[in-house]
């Protein structure tokens, strides 16, 4: 018997122990006194929620892309290192691929003479000199050697692998002189300039909150508060935590936030 009521009673603690405990965003109609950020972040804060409706939140990149060779050759330059900033269009790996120019050359090379028979052919096939199959038989051939050419080119503009945006390298896992393996990650890159805020909230808040809504977001690694606004509502809600998934977006640009930076969020009022 004593079993019993034992278990009975571990169950009903745990069970209210699970139970989330979630609050209106600050100024909203019973919402809590506000707090300020530092307290909000003050040991033994809650990771997802403050007791006044702060959400925690977390900086992501946008974009975070792994930078990988399309073709196996010898590593001839890589510029940039951990954390280096570049730009849209900067060269972030050159490849050494004198073989595939020297293979385009060749390519280039065959298609010109296929060409000029094709061109002597059909000059012969006006005054009945050959037959209309040697004339198909060279214009297809110049066809072939054509597109050789071009595979040709496009293998040797792969030598080279431009920034697709403005960002930062997060970490390099090749060196120069060292072969590039096709498909096998050599850099990768985070945009840093289209900073994203994700964070968990209650789905109830699903009946007020819609992309649009404005927040305010204090990031603890810096100290400042940034305006932001919500840009997209999770597709799902959690059964088990009845919780939704949430991205903003902050309102201008601020160079000094960083991926993998955090704080809280604290929404305007309804």
């Amino acid at each position: 018997m004593r079993v019993r009521q034992l278990a009975a009673a571990v169950g009903l603690v745990v069970g209210v122990c699970m139970q989330p405990v979630w609050s209106a965003p600050p100024g909203a109609p019973g919402a809590p006194p506000a707090i300020t950020p530092a307290m909000a972040a003050a040991p033994g804060a809650s990771l997802t929620q403050g007791d006044d409706g702060h959400i925690r939140i977390q900086l992501v990149s946008r974009d975070e892309v792994e930078i990988s060779s399309e073709i196996g050759a010898k590593i001839a330059s890589l510029p940039f290192r951990d954390g280096d900033a570049f730009r849209a269009g900067q060269t972030l790996v050159s490849l050494d691929c004198s073989l595939f120019a020297a293979q385009l050359r060749k390519a280039q090379a065959e298609a010109d003479a296929a060409a000029q028979l094709n061109h002597v052919d059909e000059r012969l096939s006006q005054l009945h000199s050959i037959g209309e199959i040697d004339v198909d038989e060279a214009r297809a051939k110049a066809k072939a050697s054509a597109a050789e050419v071009a595979y040709m080119q496009a293998t040797v503009r792969k030598c080279v692998i431009a920034a697709p945006f403005d960002g930062r390298v997060a970490k390099r896992t090749a060196a120069a002189q060292q072969f590039a393996e096709a498909g096998k990650p050599i850099l990768t890159i985070v945009d840093t300039s289209h900073l994203e805020l994700r964070m968990i909230v209650p789905s109830k808040w699903l009946a007020w909150l819609k992309p649009g809504h404005a927040l305010t977001v204090h990031v603890d690694e810096v100290g400042k508060t940034y305006p932001a606004s919500v840009a997209r509502v999770g597709a799902r809600v959690d059964p088990v935590t009845q919780t939704v998934d949430v991205t903003a977006a902050l309102d201008g640009h601020a160079p000094e936030l960083l991926p993998g930076m955090s704080g809280w969020a604290s929404f305007a009022s309804k």
